[in-house]
């Protein structure tokens, strides 16, 4: 790049395209739309009407940082500070989890499961950058949803994409000691489920960057789950739901039999579009 002076949109995406391939990314022409929209704050289809712009020296001072970043693999969310949910954009930093696109289904999952209520309590566990929570309050203004997390960090971004919501508010609490007060609809949560043993297996870009706090539980992954259990008589309703992620593999099916053991019978595992067990609606 040093060497480059002068350089139009179509002219970073036909270098970007070589250049990432050569570094083993998967989908070197993603890489490149998603850094130069960022920098120029255009989105996806001004990059091809404006394909002739020239970029200034600033516009390729940063774009050319942003490439260093990302050839530490450092994730593009986090470098251009933006991540889309459900159709939503939302701030990201350092100091929350990315959101995946298979969590959006969690999104039609509680709306469905909500629809006869009229004025539903939700409450969202490990809220994070508050993608759930929030994209809920957007939709149905009639919802009163509280987020927790136990991360001031991750507070500070979920507030900063509240925006002026007035259905949703957010406290810090650690849901492993203590209980929130109230009964509610519905819980949803996304935990921490990867066992210890299985993050050195994670992918680099989520490892080296992703806070490890929502990653792990630190022990086999059920820890999140199993609290759940021993508090969700004090602060779910007799007719309330529990939706929770789960991992792949064997996951799913620990989970189930951890809700089972507390008696609940009505336990409905549900797949996302890849085909997995990704939820688990009880």
């Amino acid at each position: 790049m040093k060497s480059l002076k002068k350089f139009r949109i179509i002219d970073l995406i036909n270098w970007a395209e070589v250049y990432f391939k050569a570094k083993k990314f998967e989908n070197p022409r993603i890489e490149i739309e998603w850094l130069i929209r960022s920098v120029l704050k255009i989105n996806r289809i001004d990059i091809y009407l404006k394909f002739d712009h020239v970029l200034s020296d600033q516009e390729l001072k940063t774009l050319k940082s942003f490439i260093q970043r990302r050839l530490k693999r450092e994730p593009l969310q986090y470098i251009t500070n933006s991540c889309e949910f459900y159709g939503m954009e939302y701030f990201i930093n350092e100091n929350v989890l990315i959101p995946r696109p298979e969590t959006e289904m969690i999104i039609d999952i509680a709306e469905k499961a909500l629809i006869n209520k009229k004025t539903p309590k939700v409450l969202d566990i490990g809220t994070g950058s508050g993608c759930i929570g929030i994209t809920l309050a957007s939709r149905n203004k009639d919802y009163d949803i509280l987020g927790i997390d136990i991360s001031d960090k991750a507070l500070d971004v979920a507030n900063r994409n509240k925006d002026n919501l007035s259905n949703i508010s957010f406290i810090k609490m650690d849901i492993l000691n203590q209980t929130p007060k109230g009964e509610y609809d519905i819980i949803i949560s996304n935990p921490p489920y990867i066992p210890l043993k299985d993050f050195p297996k994670i992918t680099k870009d989520v490892r080296g960057y992703e806070p490890m706090v929502a990653l792990t539980d630190q022990a086999d992954g059920l820890t999140f789950y199993k609290r759940y259990m021993n508090i969700v008589d004090n602060i779910l309703k007799d007719d309330g739901q529990i939706l929770l992620e789960v991992g792949l593999n064997q996951h799913p099916l620990e989970v189930k039999k951890i809700l089972i053991e507390k008696g609940i019978l009505d336990v409905k595992l549900i797949k996302d579009l890849n085909g997995d067990n990704r939820f688990i609606l009880a």
